[in-house]
This record gives structure tokens, C-alpha cells and sequence, in this order.
């Protein structure tokens, strides 16, 4: 046979050698990775609600799961998971998309103030913020209030910026909703946790790859501005949209979003050194393993699902054999319990309850 630039390629390269003739459980995406994380080094955590599940496995792993906002003095462990004081490594909540974490950065260091300060909401007449409206189950009974837990909010997140050893962030959406008078950018639409919608006000909008890249980076260079050897870790979120604002069906607005956040995440690690891609989305979306790592509802990743994709993400990101064989102990356990335990707040999901 003739000799061609395929030739002498390694198995992985090849579809019929590394999918189809490996079994669902043999699948591994990942050949290399730019850096390793050792159970010292603090890993912070934001994006969408996939996300959790990652911060989730960090903390029930051994590994430095780091939480930069704690809950006022005196508030139980039980109150403090309530009030999303563990969610991620700050209490921003989920950020679905790389514009609102750029906006975060921007708030945070005081190079943006949007002109939309509060929300009430209509069922109490309690305060929400805007940005996170979902973040304290029972509102904010002042104006003042608000604001002062959104300042300590802030300086969180400048101090977990700046301290943090690696950021672990998932892409999640798309589509948007902004302020018109300054673009601020919203967790979700208003009406839906507070405020009231308003098109005069507010505006839906579907952001593209360039956009998408745009962002992140700009928030990349942000953060190591104030930090600059924190290493990141990207992925896109392997859990199917709950809604579309646009006028077609939901799977064709799904394959949509997926596309555009999977091409984004290939720009993003080709562009800047130490920004790792976890592929748990791929993983998760190949064939063979599809039937298996989705719930009944068919959008959300089952247990099994995601302690699969975090034995991958142990099994490469790991530092040392011990930690990973101790990573791998715990979860089993967590892997039967995950059902019981599991605790993962999808803010979009008020969009069905609103």
C-alpha cells in the first residue's frame, strides 16, 4: 500500500480504532494536558450548572476546592447551603455566558457600574440583584441590604481572582438578555426572578463564536493581570438548553448553542499558553455513550454520566498516582449516592416556573 499522510498516525487519530472498536466505558477523549493540578493548589469554579457538578467531585475528592465567600458568622452549615454559599467558589451564581463573567471582572474591579441597580420582585415586594436574582432564596428586605451584600460579593471575587491557583469554567449559553442603556448583561431574563420585562428596557441576544472568544479572552487577560499564573480549565456544558428566545425549535436552538460554544472553546485554548479543554461535552455527546450519560428527561447528564467524565478529568489532571487512585476510591461512593446527595441549582430553570 502506498504511503500517504495518513499512514503513520497514532490509533487515536482514527474513528474505527479509538470509538468503535473500544468499548463505552474505554472511551478517552484526552491525549495531553498542559498542566496538572495537585491537591494544594486552590481550583475555583464558575460557568453554568454543570460546573457544580465538577466543584462538586473537587470537594468530595480531596482536592482544594476553593470557596473565597464564606456566609455571615454564625449561619449554620445547613442555612449556608440554602443561601448558595457553596455553589461555586463565590456566590455569583451560574454564569451562563462568557459576557457575564467579563461584566463580573469588570464589577468587581470597578471598570463598570451598570445603571440597573435593583429588582423587586412581585410576589413580596423583596429586593433581588439584578446580576444574581436567584442567589438569596428570600430576597433582600432593603435596598441597602442588597447593595452591601453585593459589595462584600465583589471583593470576594477580586480576592478569589487573585489568590485562586486554577479556574475551572464551563460554557453554558448563548442567548442573553441585556440592559439597553449600558448592555448590562443579566443571569436571566426579566420577569422571570424579579424585575419586570420591559422591551423599551431590556433586549434578547444570541451571541456568536467571535463574540464568545472575544469575552473569555478579554476576561483571561483580566484575571491574569492580578494573577498571572493562574492556569484554567475550559469545557462546555454537556446539559441541553432548557428554552430558546428565538423563533425555531429548541433542537435546532440546542445544536445551535452547542456548536457555537464547542468552536469558541477550540479558538480559546489555540490562543492563549495554559488554558486546558476538558472534554466532557464530547464525551458525553458521542454516540456510544449518549444513551447512557443522560437522565429520562434526556437534557441533563446522569450520575453515571458525571462521574465518568470526572474519572477522565481525575485521571488526567491529577498530579501524582496516589492522588488519582485516591481520587478513584472516592468515587465509587460518590457515584451511588450521587442521586441522594446531589445538589445542582440551574437558575434557568425559574424560566419553567415564572
Amino acid at each position: 500500500m502506498a504511503e500517504n499522510p495518513y499512514s503513520s498516525l497514532p490509533d487515536h487519530r482514527f474513528w474505527r480504532k479509538a470509538v468503535t472498536s473500544l468499548p463505552p466505558f474505554a472511551l478517552d477523549p484526552i491525549i495531553r494536558t498542559p498542566f496538572k493540578i495537585s491537591s494544594h493548589d486552590k481550583v475555583a469554579t464558575g460557568g453554568s450548572c454543570f460546573a457544580q457538578e465538577i466543584a462538586q467531585r473537587l470537594q468530595a475528592s480531596g482536592f482544594h476546592y476553593y470557596l473565597a465567600e464564606d456566609p455571615p458568622a454564625g449561619v449554620s452549615p445547613e442555612e449556608a447551603l440554602r443561601r448558595n454559599y457553596s455553589m461555586y467558589s463565590c456566590r455569583y451564581g451560574n454564569l451562563y455566558t462568557t459576557a457575564q463573567l467579563r461584566q463580573l471582572i469588570e464589577r468587581a474591579y470597578g471598570r463598570f457600574t451598570p445603571a440597573l441597580d435593583y429588582w423587586t420582585r412581585p410576589e413580596d415586594g423583596r429586593f433581588v440583584d439584578p446580576f444574581r436574582p436567584r442567589i438569596e432564596p428570600d430576597g433582600y428586605a432593603t435596598v441597602d441590604d442588597m447593595r452591601a451584600d453585593r459589595t462584600r460579593h465583589l471583593a470576594a471575587v477580586r480576592h478569589m481572582l487573585e489568590t485562586m491557583d486554577v479556574f475551572v469554567f464551563t460554557f453554558g449559553h448563548t442567548e442573553t438578555w441585556r440592559h439597553k442603556p449600558d448592555g448590562a448583561i443579566l443571569q436571566l431574563a426579566p420577569g422571570v426572578a424579579g424585575g419586570e420585562w420591559d422591551p423599551n428596557v431590556y433586549e434578547f441576544y444570541n451571541m456568536t463564536v467571535s463574540e464568545v472568544v472575544r469575552d473569555f479572552l478579554a476576561s483571561v487577560d483580566r484575571i491574569r493581570e492580578v494573577n498571572p499564573k493562574a492556569r484554567i480549565v475550559l469545557s462546555v456544558s454537556p446539559v441541553g438548553i432548557i428554552a430558546t428566545y428565538e423563533d425555531r425549535h429548541v433542537i435546532e436552538s440546542n445544536s445551535a448553542v452547542k456548536a457555537i460554544l464547542r468552536a469558541a472553546a477550540d479558538e480559546v485554548v489555540r490562543a492563549r499558553p495554559n488554558i486546558a479543554y476538558f472534554p466532557s461535552y464530547d464525551l458525553s455527546t458521542v454516540s456510544p455513550n449518549a444513551p447512557m450519560f443522560y437522565r429520562e428527561d434526556t437534557r441533563r447528564i446522569s450520575p453515571y454520566g458525571v462521574d465518568r467524565a470526572m474519572r477522565v478529568f481525575f485521571d488526567h489532571f491529577t498530579e501524582s498516582e496516589k492522588e488519582k487512585q485516591a481520587v478513584k476510591a472516592v468515587k465509587i461512593d460518590i457515584a451511588a449516592e450521587a442521586e441522594a446527595n446531589a445538589r445542582i441549582v440551574c437558575d434557568e430553570e425559574a424560566i419553567e416556573s415564572a
